[in-house]
């Protein structure tokens, strides 16, 4: 990994068809998932008018993928690049790389599947915005 990588989508196989229905899998580490799966979450029943997440990480890497409904992402990266990314299928994750900010807004049906690479630590959260901006700014320069 770079010092700061980027977001980008990831497209997960999609075995099946429509008359038997389909199944997707990521493995850790493999093609799909740049990163061995520590930590796997879900949300769920989230309001619409609901922003989540707002916050970056120091270490951990992520792939968010919409199992259901639609999910709004939109990233800052260290760089500054603003990036909006809407999950609509089982079949595509999006990589959230470490000090990339991100936000989620979901559709009221929506259920976020996230795959994470490290176990939860609130110390490697960045939930304050600016502190997020000195840390980049800091580490870029150092």
């Amino acid at each position: 990994m770079s010092a700061f990588a980027e977001p980008y989508l990831i497209t997960l196989p999609k075995l099946g068809a429509p008359d038997i229905g389909y199944i997707s899998v990521a493995d850790g580490q493999g093609a799909e998932v740049p990163f061995a799966v520590q930590r796997v979450f879900w949300t769920y029943y989230t309001p619409e008018s609901i922003v989540r997440g707002r916050h970056a990480h120091h270490r951990t890497e992520q792939v968010l993928v919409a199992v259901a409904g639609r999910i709004t992402v939109i990233t800052e990266t260290a760089a500054g690049g603003l990036h909006t990314f809407r999950l609509e299928g089982p079949h595509v994750g999006l990589y959230v790389p470490p000090f990339t900010w991100h936000t989620m807004q979901y559709s009221h049906s929506a259920v976020q599947l996230v795959l994470a690479s490290q176990p939860y630590d609130e110390a490697d959260y960045i939930r304050d915005y600016d502190q997020f901006r000195t840390l980049v700014r800091n580490r870029a320069a150092g």
